[in-house]
């Protein structure tokens, strides 16, 4: 059976008990592949963020896109004809399972909507395909989980788009913070103001745009008309497709208060909020959400605001780290350290700013570590992205349910069935299944 027949068969065949090929299958990408290689990228999801990714990808040497994919034509011929301008010449496709079929295309970008990002992720990796997906890498706990199983099954090198774990300043705060010079760190609080995202306004059902295949963009999500408020962008503030932006930008922010406090899972987590700002917007999940998680010996405080952008400590977007000595604030603008006015210890530090490009250095990571073929040598791994996207899916959890949730490490679920039948993994529509690892 040809790979493209294989993994057609293998996303239609629902609740089915699936056979998956090993992974010398597909040997070729697995291979150690030399510095003088040309490495060939296909794009699938190319609206926002998947083509930002692949255009700091085609700034490394000896990198090439080679093919498109996006179930908006309109889009697609509009990345089409700014390569054609480069001098670059594309194929492109439609459906991504066409994309994957192609043999001499090493790796994936997947920036899709985010219910995609587990089918698409699991099917390259069974084609043998090295990956960067866009995070969140998962819409639920249930996907986070079988994208972790299938690339240590197919042992495909998996970069997740946290371009924040590939800058500098990023990684010296969490080293001043591990250091202990801020002294016992008893709260983390981490904040999300964003004013200039807000919903769409409330319109009504309507065709599709023309050229835009919308059975196609909802995938597993359920079959619903077409409604241009959850469309591109939008799709973010839905449920079926998103997680707001608890995980739009808390993987991000989250993720660095984790590795601060080397952090693993919190023992319960309570989420509150709703649509205080903007009620009659198009919207589902909260404009207005604060959640809290409790660890061992701290707690972490989430809290984000659409449509504002007075935050904590002046910044739209942040992570403080509030030691007995000082409090360390850290944010894609720099990181600085303000001492506690009954402090001896002199640990004052001024703003430190970013001085390079974390974005085009994740690329270069990417492509260093699918040359030495080794998982291992990403920057940001689908074992780290797994990690904070489930805590950000934790708190939306909380929300949804209305309920003080409580983790149990052992068994891998919520203490409460009721919520992990409901909120431990979506379910699949239209044909589709999340294949089982």
């Amino acid at each position: 059976m040809k790979r493209k027949d294989f993994i057609k068969q293998s996303s239609l065949l629902a609740g089915a008990s699936l056979f998956y090929p090993k992974i010398s299958t597909f040997s070729k990408a697995h291979q150690i592949i030399g510095a003088n290689d040309r490495i060939r990228i296909g794009a699938i999801g190319i609206n926002g963020m998947g083509w930002a990714d692949s255009m700091a990808l085609s700034k490394v040497p000896g990198v090439q896109i080679v093919a498109l994919c996006d179930v908006d034509q309109s889009v697609l011929n509009k990345r089409q004809q700014e390569l054609k301008q480069k001098g670059i010449k594309v194929k492109t496709y439609t459906d991504y399972r066409d994309l994957l079929d192609q043999k001499n295309i090493d790796a994936v970008v997947i920036g899709t909507p985010d219910h995609w990002h587990a089918l698409m992720m699991i099917h390259a990796a069974q084609a043998g395909k090295h990956v960067y997906c866009e995070k969140p890498i998962g819409n639920s706990i249930g996907e986070c989980k079988a994208m972790v199983k299938a690339q240590e099954r197919y042992g495909t090198v998996v970069q997740v788009g946290q371009w924040q774990r590939s800058q500098q300043h990023f990684q010296e705060a969490v080293d001043f913070v591990s250091s202990g010079i801020l002294g016992p760190i008893r709260t983390v609080k981490v904040w999300c103001y964003q004013g200039w995202m807000r919903p769409a306004a409330i319109v009504p059902d309507s065709t599709p745009p023309i050229g835009v295949d919308f059975k196609s963009w909802l995938g597993p999500a359920p079959l619903k008309p077409f409604n241009a408020s959850r469309f591109h962008f939008n799709f973010r503030w839905f449920w079926d497709y998103a997680g707001g932006l608890m995980t739009d930008w808390g993987v991000h922010l989250l993720d660095y208060a984790l590795l601060g406090m080397q952090a693993s899972l919190p023992k319960s987590i309570v989420g509150l909020g709703g649509k205080f700002a903007y009620p009659n917007l198009a919207e589902e999940t909260p404009d207005t959400l604060t959640t809290l998680y409790e660890f061992d010996h701290f707690n972490l405080v989430w809290d984000s605001a659409m449509g504002i952008d007075n935050g904590s400590y002046g910044r739209d977007h942040g992570i403080a780290f509030i030691g007995n000595n000082a409090t360390l604030i850290l944010n894609r603008g720099g990181w600085e350290v303000i001492e506690e006015k009954q402090s001896k210890n002199k640990v004052a530090k001024a703003l430190v700013k970013p001085s390079d490009n974390g974005l085009e250095k994740h690329a270069i990571n990417f492509i260093e570590a699918v040359r030495a073929n080794d998982p291992s040598h990403v920057n940001c791994s689908i074992q780290d992205g797994a990690h904070v996207a489930i805590v950000a899916q934790m708190g939306n959890a909380s929300y949804r349910s209305g309920e003080k949730l409580y983790w149990e490490a052992s068994s891998g679920q919520f203490t409460d069935d009721s919520v992990n039948k409901n909120y431990l993994t979506n379910p699949y529509y239209n044909g589709y299944n999340l294949p089982k690892q």
